[in-house]
């Protein structure tokens, strides 16, 4: 199988690759010149580096791709902003560059037998607070950050091409060994300190990245064209529960609770936002990021992904932690 996977050299997408390679698959990966290829060292990765923001010239290479190489079987497209200085960037990257690379391969012919996007949770928004039901695939998405509103840009404009072979995956909070922002909580909780937003438990949920591209592999076996799933290993967590056992696998046997009002929170987040704008920058905490971190209720449902593809995890989340941290420590990073 001929297999091209976008946004190869970012976390997701290198453990991607890598499976790809282990699956004896032609693995073509989609690379920035100027993106490190320190987790992409196999010699047998093929590269290419695709203009998503010129759709003319990305028809111009696919079209000498397929003349030179033939087409793709399988295109698992990860590329995609989670977080950047310039709000308008989520939308011209996450929605703008992924219409633009699907017109391409429309135009050039290179349209494969299957597109598996890679969405986010986040294109549907947290769930009810009050009623902590979890996410069901039939909701209507109601995205609350600009990160999570241009993924369902993006995946309404999938859906709405006639006969286009996508799978939609919409993973929640991926955590593994070279992942940097549950890194940050993993550091501070090492360093006895225990941050929280408000005062009432936040119920969260995890897949180990090597699950999830279990599942993205699944889903392109079972041949899942046309759908759309939640990816989680179906246990849901406490913020204080998630703390607790990632101190145990930390050996940390204390850590001071700073537990800090989200009124607090949210309006040093409004004013960050307001200063940044002034300078067409986006600061670390803001609107976005308050939302996600006040959510109450990221439970998702995960019954489809369970009887459609036959997924089941092989890690949750003590065994996902532990070897994250040994990875943590073996790179020095903790």
């Amino acid at each position: 199988m001929k297999i091209l996977i976008t946004g190869a050299t970012g976390f997701i997408g290198s453990f991607i690759v890598e499976e790809s390679l282990k699956r004896g698959n032609e693995t073509w990966a989609g690379v920035r010149k100027t993106s490190s290829m320190k987790f992409l060292p196999d010699s047998a990765i093929k590269t290419i580096d695709l203009p998503y923001s010129d759709k003319e010239k990305m028809v111009g290479m696919l079209t000498g791709q397929k003349a030179q190489h033939g087409k793709w079987d399988v295109i698992i497209h990860n590329m995609g902003l989670t977080k950047c200085e310039n709000k308008s960037d989520f939308d011209r990257v996450n929605f703008d560059y992924t219409r633009n690379f699907i017109l391409a391969l429309q135009e050039a012919d290179m349209v494969p037998e299957q597109f598996v996007y890679m969405s986010s949770l986040s294109a549907f928004g947290s769930g009810n607070p009050a009623s902590l039901e979890e996410i069901k695939l039939n909701d209507v998405p109601v995205p609350d950050t600009l990160y999570g509103k241009s993924k369902l840009k993006a995946e309404e404009f999938i859906q709405s091409l006639p006969g286009f072979p996508y799978t939609i995956l919409r993973p929640t909070g991926v955590y593994g060994p070279r992942e940097k922002d549950y890194f940050v909580m993993l550091q501070t909780l090492q360093r006895h300190l225990n941050p929280a937003i408000g005062f009432k438990p936040q119920y969260i949920t995890f897949i180990y990245v090597k699950d999830l591209v279990k599942a993205i592999f699944l889903s392109i076996e079972k041949k899942a064209i046309g759908k759309a799933y939640f990816v989680a290993d179906g246990d849901v967590w406490t913020s204080d529960e998630y703390a607790d056992l990632v101190k145990k696998e930390l050996g940390i046997k204390w850590a001071i609770p700073v537990k800090v009002p989200c009124m607090l929170v949210k309006a040093l987040a409004y004013s960050l936002d307001t200063v940044g704008g002034w300078f067409g920058k986006t600061p670390t905490l803001n609107k976005d990021k308050y939302s996600i971190l006040s959510a109450l209720n990221w439970k998702c449902e995960v019954g489809a992904l369970n009887k459609d593809l036959g997924f089941e995890p092989d890690y949750h989340l003590q065994q996902g932690l532990r070897e994250c941290i040994e990875w943590y420590r073996k790179e020095k990073w903790l």
